[in-house]
């Protein structure tokens, strides 16, 4: 079982982006974001504008009730939100629940470019070193290899005996099957020692300081 523990937290900063709350600006990219069928080619189905604000209201409550979850992610360089990235409870229930689960989506132009291993570390390394939990875990359907290698980069490992089906998808749904990875903290700063794979630091290093009230949260899939 994960431990969970609520914290309030800064916006951190990679090398190249800000993970930061939710601006209400982000809501129109974001409804972009969701309705690419490239970026929704694994999940049931691509959402409205609707479906999409859904979505991030179901973020921001996420944080007011557990200090932490999905990050917007914004780039450095052009001060423009291409997605998420950030952990979160998952809200159904299987064997391995409950527990936190690290997520991301990106805008489909900026994959192929580590953004979403760049991001998710510094979500991992915060995870583990301030809200102080003692594992992550991740899954998808099998045929989303793009989320694998990411997961996979950041040192997850799969036990086949872990693969499950989603319980919110009916039997017989082609995206039914899941498989999980996990990393303990353990074997996350292992790694770290042998390359400094860390690229997160206080936002307020470099920025002013984007503070998320302790009293919002989200959900994850």
């Amino acid at each position: 079982m994960c431990r969970v523990n609520s914290f309030r937290m800064d916006a951190m900063s990679t090398e190249r982006l800000i993970l930061r709350d939710w601006k209400r600006s982000d809501r129109k990219p974001f409804a972009r974001i969701n309705a690419d069928p490239r970026v929704m080619e694994f999940f049931p189905q691509t959402l409205s504008r609707e479906e999409s604000d859904v979505v991030v209201d179901r973020i921001e409550e996420h944080f007011r009730r557990h200090g932490f979850g999905l990050y917007a992610a914004e780039l450095k360089d052009e001060g423009r939100f291409i997605g998420f990235t950030g952990i979160a409870i998952p809200r159904f229930e299987a064997r391995f629940t409950p527990c936190v689960e690290i997520g991301w989506r990106l805008a489909a132009e900026y994959w192929g470019k580590g953004l979403a291993t760049e991001a998710a570390r510094a979500v991992l390394e915060h995870g583990f070193e301030s809200l102080a939990f003692d594992k992550v875990v991740s899954f998808t359907v099998p045929a989303n290899t793009r989320s694998l290698r990411v997961m996979e980069k950041l040192g997850m490992t799969r036990g086949t005996a872990d693969d499950f089906d989603h319980p919110n998808l009916p039997k017989g749904h082609p995206l039914r099957r899941h498989v999980l990875y996990r990393i303990d903290k353990g074997r996350f700063y292992s790694l770290a020692s042998l390359v400094n794979t860390s690229s997160a630091r206080p936002a307020s290093s470099d920025l002013t300081t984007s503070r998320i009230p302790s009293d919002i949260k989200s959900d994850g899939r």
